[in-house]
């Protein structure tokens, strides 16, 4: 009988073993507080949870790509976990989400107050930890990524549900709220390896275009998705009155009746037993599902021909097959 074949991010977490066990060592020590011991019991429910830790592994990915041996690229990558973290712990309240990676959110568990604060903490924690390599460059970057992220979560807040929201205006806050850390962990990977400029650049476009990607999946799955597999509830977007990308190809292609019905859920927030049922008879009318899982896969492209002037290594094969493997689940 032979063995299921390892995952692209599988086989970037065995290549990186030994890197990753030291940011998690150093994840656990900065999540301690002396005299608060609620931050560590809500960090650790989120940290815990067996989230791929994607964004960490990018970081290392891109240091060791570029010739880095060590130690910040570990700093850096823990860095940009407690980032990630930290904007979870903040978006389970801003959308009063109950579940997370298949388990009960912190906030559902604990309170609001706890969870604002733990964010507040751990971006806190973020902060000093990128300070700690002394490259100026990369607090720029980290600093930069921690703005833009917050940036895009106020754009989408106002223009999720506003019709008017177009696709140019849905990119920008796919950039803010989840590529822009994507790319960030890339980028820095290779400044902390002072690789040449060119590379830097591949980087974060490789970064970029896999957040993108990636964003758009969560958005197309959330329509059609398994809730055992994403964690997630099938049209919690839907009935949060986010305006994604679906939602925006089925409204530019509404006709006066449908753009009503989209007025009224999305808009008013007026949803109604087997609004739900409609809304994807109005996606798959439009053929917006199609088109939503056809710009995922062109950014998985992307974000493969990025990396394409790199050094030819395992790694950067186990980069492309990240791209591959975030589109998998619509391909």
């Amino acid at each position: 009988m032979r063995d299921t074949p390892q995952k692209p991010h599988e086989q970037l977490a065995e290549a990186l073993a030994g890197d990753m066990d030291a940011v998690n060592a150093l994840i656990r020590k900065r999540m301690a507080s002396e005299h608060a011991p609620r931050i560590p019991e809500v960090t650790a429910h989120l940290v815990e949870a067996g989230g791929k830790r994607l964004r960490p592994m990018l970081t290392l990915a891109a240091a060791r790509l570029c010739g880095y041996d060590g130690p910040y690229h570990v700093h850096l990558a823990a860095t940009v976990e407690f980032i990630h973290t930290a904007t979870l712990l903040h978006d389970d309240v801003v959308d009063e989400s109950k579940q997370r990676r298949g388990r009960p959110t912190a906030n559902l568990l604990w309170d609001n107050k706890s969870s604002v604060l733990v964010g507040d903490y751990l971006f806190a924690r973020s902060f000093q930890l990128m300070v700690e390599p002394g490259n100026l460059r990369v607090l720029d970057i980290l600093s930069n990524a921690a703005a833009v992220i917050a940036e895009g979560e106020v754009l989408q807040m106002t223009a999720a549900q506003d019709l008017k929201t177009d696709e140019a205006v849905y990119l920008q806050v796919v950039r803010g709220k989840t590529a822009a850390l994507f790319s960030a962990a890339t980028q820095v990977g290779g400044v902390i390896a002072a690789a040449p400029e060119d590379q830097v650049q591949a980087l974060y476009d490789y970064g970029d275009a896999l957040g993108i990607a990636f964003q758009i999946v969560d958005d197309l799955l959330d329509y059609g998705g398994d809730t055992a597999a994403t964690g997630k509830n099938v049209g919690d977007d839907f009935r949060e009155r986010k305006l994604t990308l679906p939602v925006i190809k089925a409204v530019a292609a509404a006709d006066d009746t449908e753009r009503a019905f989209w007025k009224r859920v999305i808009e008013k927030g007026d949803q109604q037993d087997g609004d739900l049922d409609h809304a994807l008879e109005l996606l798959a009318k439009h053929g917006a599902m199609d088109a939503t899982r056809a710009d995922a896969l062109a950014w998985s492209e992307k974000a493969k021909t990025a990396i394409d002037t790199l050094p030819a290594s395992d790694l950067r094969d186990m980069l492309h097959g990240l791209a591959d493997y975030v589109v998998a689940r619509i391909s």
